[in-house]
């Protein structure tokens, strides 16, 4: 799963490559209720499951914050670039939300290499992704992910 570049200028050859797909991840409520605490948003289809049941999506879910922030954790691993001294989060080109996380859902993430540009000291990568919920007709979340490799 996932790629190994021997240096930045490797990393190119591997546009448009799949990295694949992480292993499945439960999302618990206990981490929807520190989200909450960490972020003020204490809305109730996230944190009050009883309410929840008789909402729109028939239980609470996760915040779409939260979902996102499982980046990071579900791709550990994809890409690994060999001669760096560290890559950073640099942002989000886009980011919808199109299905809900339910708690106590499992979710995982695909991810493909779509763009690699030179920058001073390094490079930037762009990664498309997808997070997944088990069984569910839609995906989560879809995003453009922004990294950047430092020699």
């Amino acid at each position: 799963m996932g790629i190994t570049a021997s240096s930045i200028d490797d990393l190119e050859g591997h546009v448009g490559e799949h990295l694949g797909w992480s292993e499945w991840r439960t999302v618990t409520q206990d981490q929807v209720n520190l989200f909450a605490d960490a972020t003020g948003d204490h809305q109730w289809i996230h944190v009050d499951p009883e309410r929840a049941k008789s909402g729109p999506f028939g239980g609470p879910i996760a915040h779409g914050y939260l979902t996102l922030s499982l980046i990071p954790v579900l791709m550990s691993g994809m890409i690994r670039v060999d001669g760096v001294t560290m890559g950073v989060n640099y942002g989000a080109n886009k980011i919808r939300f199109p299905a809900p996380v339910h708690v106590g859902a499992d979710v995982r993430l695909g991810a493909t290499l779509v763009e690699v540009t030179p920058i001073p000291g390094g490079a930037q990568t762009v990664v498309d992704v997808m997070i997944e919920e088990r069984d569910a007709a839609k995906p989560s979340c879809v995003a453009q992910i922004v990294t950047r490799f430092y020699l």
